[in-house]
């Protein structure tokens, strides 16, 4: 990442991150399937209807390992190993704590928050069911996300593909054991993927143990460090809170949607969510080494590499982001039917509808997430979290005065709309950033 072809380099270290999200994507994926063609509509409706509050807690999780590994690929990039390996104990400190605090604020208040988003009676106490599972064992998400994002901060992101695919089948097994032979219904889902994860966290740990001594850290690197505490703190919560303002725009959109009162239109719209995760998972693996590949330069003092490994993605997203919308402008009716495990016609249309509209502006979505990331690697915390905070002025904007006129095709263009206000403002800030400007 720091030296050599910067599109070599930045398309050997997205690849596996790519195959990683299409896995963990394809677990979550055959989560739905199995759910939808086993257990039927309303049963795909309670894991829809609360999908957005478990996009919330997978993001502060994300959001967290992400920007405290950003401190860690910034001393990576310098050549300072001993505040590599403070950096890497405080974190798994900040990590721990984080976890517990989290849990037992989610645990007491996930089921008057499925309340407040208008999940429908008929469909809150399977909706609970899932979602508590995912809630109380919280600590092996922020485990794994931490463990993952500290390989790729040191330029390794081949191991933790091989911990999540061992983890992605044994998922999809347990699903369907767990479902179909112990009939635990969604519930069975949810644990299911959260035994998944933990395989995946110990294999990643004995992995850095014995491999990667550089990220193992002494007892003396434990020492309170005011500053780096600081640092970790604001890095990592800027971030988690950035991932969670932009979710919880998502949770009050998933209200507005449930408001709409059709178990259809939320069917639909599952099916649709996690067919536009998948194809958004190129634009992902790209933010995410970006984020690496600017942290390092950063540390290295490289600000032209910077700029011209910036310029690369974007051509990237705009050519990746063609060739999605031509797969799902043909394709989209067939993959929804596939994904939600039902051939309704309202279902299908409201999906379908989905896909061609949010699809064409992929290389927008892309744009932003990657200035984004990058921001975040040159150590802006304030600036990605006030974007964050205008995305969320956005949707409630949406929900309260658009969705109740416009229905379903105000939640369809919501989204796109938003990225665009904020791709321009986060290209105008990270270009005109002092530390960028200097090249």
């Amino acid at each position: 990442m720091l030296e050599g072809s910067i599109f070599k380099s930045l398309v050997i270290f997205m690849i596996p991150i790519l195959i990683s999200n299409i896995f963990q994507q394809f677990y979550n994926t055959m989560d739905t399937a199995i759910v939808g063609n086993t257990l039927g509509m309303t049963s795909l409706s309670a894991i829809g209807s609360c999908a957005a509050v478990y996009d919330l807690l997978v993001g502060f999780a994300l959001g967290i390992g992400n920007g405290l590994s950003i401190v860690t690929a910034r001393s990576y990039g310098s050549g300072d190993e001993e505040l590599l390996k403070k950096s890497v104990a405080a974190s798994f400190v900040i990590g721990i704590i984080s976890s517990i605090v989290i849990t037992i604020i989610a645990s007491i208040g996930i089921k008057p928050l499925l309340i407040a988003i208008n999940v429908s009676p008929d469909l809150l106490n399977e909706a609970y069911s899932y979602i508590i599972v995912i809630v109380q064992f919280l600590v092996v998400m922020f485990a794994y996300n931490l463990c993952a994002g500290l390989l790729r901060a040191i330029g390794n992101s081949l191991m933790p593909l091989v911990f999540l695919i061992i983890s992605s089948v044994l998922n999809i097994g347990l699903d369907l054991f767990f479902i179909t032979q112990l009939h635990m219904g969604v519930r069975g889902a949810a644990v299911a993927t959260v035994i998944a994860q933990g395989v995946s966290v110990v294999f990643c740990l004995i992995y850095i143990f014995k491999n990667v001594p550089l990220l193992v850290p002494e007892k003396r690197h434990f020492k309170f460090d005011a500053a780096l505490y600081k640092e970790l703190l604001g890095q990592g919560y800027s971030m988690a809170v950035m991932s969670a303002i932009v979710n919880a725009g998502s949770v009050i959109l998933q209200s507005g949607i449930n408001g709409l009162g059709s178990k259809q239109i939320i069917a639909g719209h599952t099916a649709a969510r996690k067919l536009y995760m998948f194809f958004n998972m190129p634009f992902t693996a790209m933010a995410q080494a970006a984020s690496t590949f600017v942290s390092q330069n950063k540390g290295a003092e490289n600000v032209s590499r910077i700029r011209k490994g910036m310029k690369q993605m974007y051509v990237y997203d705009v050519i990746v982001a063609a060739i999605a919308t031509i797969i799902l402008l043909f394709s989209a009716p067939t993959l929804v039917t596939w994904i939600s495990g039902t051939t309704d016609k309202t279902v299908l249309y409201n999906g379908s509808l989905y896909l061609r509209i949010v699809a064409p502006n992929y290389a927008v979505l892309g744009i932003l997430m990657q200035t984004r990331f990058a921001l975040q690697g040159i150590g802006q915390k304030m600036l990605p979290l006030v974007s964050s905070i205008i995305e969320l002025v956005g949707k409630i904007i949406f929900v309260f005065a658009l969705i109740p006129v416009f229905k379903y095709m105000a939640v369809i263009f919501c989204e796109p709309v938003i990225w665009v206000v904020m791709t321009i403002y986060l290209l105008i800030v990270f270009w005109r950033d002092p530390f960028i400007k200097e090249a």
